[in-house]
């Protein structure tokens, strides 16, 4: 942006400087909410002690086992999961120009706990086990991340050629994902029905989004597409934000609309999919997590895209975290608690509206 004599107004550099330290102080959060989390649990560890350990000091062995194996890769991944979720949720609503667009919205969600319940139900991943601890098991958890994942794409890909047919305008797709998410919802209840109950309590506990369920290798491939996708989002900030002004105020900008609006919808599927196929569902956080930051930081992509991916790691970070204290020594799936709470936030946010 230009102005008379190089001279940048008062009034903008507040505007933009309110917008960065309140993404710098999310970011902080974040921190601080890492060491709390990895603290809390069924067995506490004081916070001189985790930041020790985090940096490298042998404080106990028992501490150096729960915080590298057990809690640091849980939290990481419930920062990496909201970070994703929430960046392909504020993208969707871009490109859809819709405030009801989620990764949940087109259906990906329900077609991973599709594609989960064919790999337990037919292929016969789930087990029951005879102990009371992790009475339900998926013996075989790649081969229903692959199903889930192979389903997650397979939506993505009914929706694109769809909209290819009949135009990829934002509401054809959001329609195709209403219907793709009530088509494998029958699905999935279709296959509960024949199942017995070893396999219905596999595919229940499948489908109860938990960021425990992964490792180092799963965290470091989730990080990676998050990573690349985040980056791929920002860099198409100056689209999106024609795209928002209208399909033919950014066509008159010179931005290929549907070009713009299909990659997009590819990018924001993928990073769903990941998520799903290895945390199973988790909802709300990619359709909350964007008006909550509108609602601070308004509509400018440059500000609202890694506003939102701040906003998505701290909500499911301390959803996770409370989560497993609030029914101690229990451990309740984040993605009940995220329900719980992303119905009401949204409701609150649609009856107040926000800033434009």
């Amino acid at each position: 942006m230009h102005f008379a004599d190089g001279e940048v107004p008062a009034d903008y550099l507040g505007y933009v400087r309110r917008k960065v330290f309140w993404i710098l102080g999310g970011i902080l959060l974040i921190f601080v909410l890492l060491v709390c989390s990895i603290s809390v649990g069924a067995v506490t560890i004081p916070i001189n002690e985790v930041i020790q350990t985090l940096l490298g000091q042998n404080v106990s062995d028992k501490w150096d086992a729960i915080i590298w194996n057990i809690r640091l890769p849980q939290a990481l991944s419930a920062i990496v999961a909201g970070t994703g979720l929430a960046v392909a949720g504020i993208a969707m609503q871009s490109i859809l120009r819709n405030p009801l667009g989620s990764p949940f919205t087109l259906g990906i969600s329900n077609a991973g706990a599709f594609g989960a319940a064919v790999s337990v139900i037919v292929l016969g991943t789930g087990t029951m086990q005879s102990r009371v601890a992790d009475a339900v098991t998926i013996n075989n958890p790649y081969i229903t991340t692959i199903m889930a994942f192979c389903f997650c794409l397979l939506a993505t890909g009914v929706i694109l050629f769809i909209s290819r047919i009949r135009g990829a305008s934002p509401e054809v797709m959001v329609l195709a994902g209403v219907a793709l998410s009530s088509l494998f919802t029958a699905g999935t209840m279709f296959l509960q029905y024949f199942s017995n109950d070893a396999q219905l309590a596999a595919v229940v506990f499948w489908t109860f989004g938990d960021v425990s369920r992964a490792n180092w290798p799963e965290l470091a491939l989730m990080a990676v597409v998050v990573a690349a996708a985040s980056l791929f989002f920002i860099g198409n900030r100056w689209n999106y934000n024609a795209i928002d002004a209208g399909d033919e105020t950014a066509k008159g900008l010179g931005v290929n609309v549907e070009k713009v609006r299909l990659v997009g919808m590819v990018v924001a599927a993928l990073v769903s999919a990941v998520i799903v196929a290895f945390l199973g569902v988790i909802g709300f956080v990619g359709l909350v997590c964007p008006h909550m930051v509108r609602r601070i930081i308004g509509d400018d992509q440059r500000y609202l895209i890694p506003g939102s991916c701040v906003m998505g790691g701290i909500l499911l970070l301390a959803s996770d975290t409370v989560a497993r204290l609030i029914v101690a020594p229990y451990v309740l799936p984040v993605a009940v608690l995220t329900a719980f709470m992303g119905a009401p936030v949204f409701l609150f946010l649609l009856i107040r509206g926000y800033k434009r």
